[in-house]
């Protein structure tokens, strides 16, 4: 099954955000996917704030640092890393295995280090500052 919303600002961006943490489970991966500049930090501060793990103004992107953790929440972004050998010195299976919600940009260049259960969030750009955000549970 899958959602789609649009949105016509950050701050709808972030908010929406808020909503879909109430329909996360308490533990799983969430793939955050779109161009740079497509909104995936900025709807993943509304995602950690909805969750209660962090205030939205103290996440970032984890571009250079990798991985952000806010309770149990980790923020993780893959786009500067080019190998699947990169990637698997993260430790993201211990990761998978934690009583924990793992966000995750650009892990779709990594399929193969993905779970197979999994929810993907779509980011897409349109007019200004306006967004299609498409929301899907994957199982296999």
């Amino acid at each position: 099954m899958s959602w789609i919303f649009r949105t016509g600002s950050g701050e709808e961006t972030e908010a929406l955000g808020r909503r879909i943490a109430q329909e996360l489970p308490t533990r799983g991966v969430v793939l955050l996917i779109g161009d740079l500049g497509a909104g995936k930090t900025t709807l993943a501060k509304g995602i950690v704030e909805g969750l209660g793990a962090a205030e939205s103004s103290d996440v970032t992107s984890p571009t250079f640092t990798l991985i952000h953790e806010y309770g149990r929440v980790y923020h993780i972004d893959l786009y500067r890393l080019d190998l699947a050998s990169e990637v698997a010195t993260l430790g993201l299976d211990e990761l998978f295995d934690r009583d924990a919600v793992i966000l995750i940009e650009w892990g779709e260049r990594f399929p193969e280090l993905m779970p197979l259960e999994r929810m993907e969030i779509r980011l897409r750009c349109l007019e200004g500052d306006e967004r299609e955000i498409r929301m899907e549970r994957k199982t296999e």
